[in-house]
């Protein structure tokens, strides 16, 4: 059995302790500067834009918090650690997010059925600094938005609040020199429904992790043929790949071999595994076959999906990775047989 604790050199929580500090405290001083000029001018999309920047500051305190948390050592009730509170967070995040559009939409509605007087140059000079300081603080977590799932929220959540602000400043612009009043509430309603398409990504995403889906950028098509195509594999069962966190992906695995998987094979392809596919965690369990090399459903409780290896007869120490033979036919050999690669691809991807 191996177990590879090899782990990327991603950005770490260390990297974004400034990050998320300067972002908190930005955040919060322009919120209560957002509510009260929001009020004096009797502005919806000021207001609105301090409410979302409030969610917002709670999602970088939240990720912030769960970040740490990943860092603490397993314990033998938690024997993961607390890695996957990350991803529970992110998906906090992307519901924090719909909460904020839900109560921006709302309000604009019934400014539309009821406008009110908007203090356009106001309304102006307070987005153009919520511009500012969002921009500033999404730059602060843009190195680290295509390694951690929580850190792409960050960046979302504050490049979708520059944008808001953006429109706040356009639209008091307008009002100032037109007296549009209902172009508030308007300009309210299309930012809602641009960071509504912009979080869809991020809640699918986390929603799919936290179901224990196979990680975004994983080819579960891709692990199977390396794993069947290992030398000296007759079958595998029990393949399951999931996310231990937004940074760090696990792989579990039951190869049956005639002979072979010494603690070199099992080191190599959990070397091969990490470098090549992104997963930190790999526990290959190695079984010996019975009768003529077949793989067996009993050996999985008669439900498992089996799949045939490709090189049943090589010589399990000649371990050579650099092959993926596309025109071989691969598929699971169980009394139930996915006859399509979305139906193998599903037996991949969940427990």
């Amino acid at each position: 059995m191996a177990h590879d604790h090899n782990h990327n050199h991603q950005p770490g929580t260390g990297d974004f302790n400034r990050a998320f500090t300067i972002g908190i405290v930005l955040n919060l001083l322009f919120v209560a500067v957002e509510v009260v000029y929001g009020l004096l001018a009797d502005s919806l999309a000021l207001v609105a834009d301090a409410g979302h920047n409030l969610s917002d500051v709670l999602t970088l305190v939240v990720a912030w918090g769960a970040m740490a948390l990943a860092k603490r050592s397993a314990t033998a009730t938690h024997t993961f650690g607390f890695k996957k509170g990350t991803i529970l967070v992110s998906l906090a995040s992307a519901l924090f997010l719909y909460a904020a559009i839900g109560v921006i939409i709302w309000e604009a509605i019934g400014r539309l059925r009821s406008p009110v007087p908007v203090q356009g140059m106001t309304v102006v000079v307070v987005a153009a600094i919520g511009v500012a300081i969002n921009t500033i603080t999404a730059l602060l977590f843009m190195s680290g938005r295509k390694h951690d799932l929580n850190i792409k929220a960050a960046f979302l959540h504050m490049a979708a609040d520059a944008l808001v602000s953006v429109g706040v400043v356009v639209s008091g612009v307008i009002i100032a020199a037109t007296g549009w009043n209902l172009l508030d509430p308007l300009v309210s309603l299309v930012i809602a429904l641009v960071i509504l398409a912009a979080g869809w990504g991020l809640l699918k995403d986390s929603l799919h992790l936290s179901m224990a889906g196979v990680p975004g950028g994983i080819d579960a098509e891709a692990v199977l043929d390396y794993l069947t195509g290992l030398p000296g594999v007759q079958c595998l069962h029990d393949l399951h790949i999931w996310a231990a966190s937004t940074t760090e992906n696990v792989l579990t695995a039951h190869l049956v071999m005639e002979s072979g998987g010494n603690d070199q094979f099992l080191h190599e392809t959990a070397e091969y595994l990490h470098h090549h596919f992104n997963i930190q965690h790999t526990t290959l369990q190695i079984e010996r076959s019975e009768v003529d090399g077949r793989c067996h459903t009993e050996k999985t409780g008669g439900q498992g999906q089996c799949w045939p290896g490709r090189f049943p007869g090589a010589d399990p120490s000649d371990h050579n990775h650099e092959h993926v033979d596309e025109t071989v036919e691969k598929g699971p050999k169980t009394r139930d047989e996915p006859e399509t690669t979305l139906q193998r691809q599903i037996a991949v991807n969940f427990f």
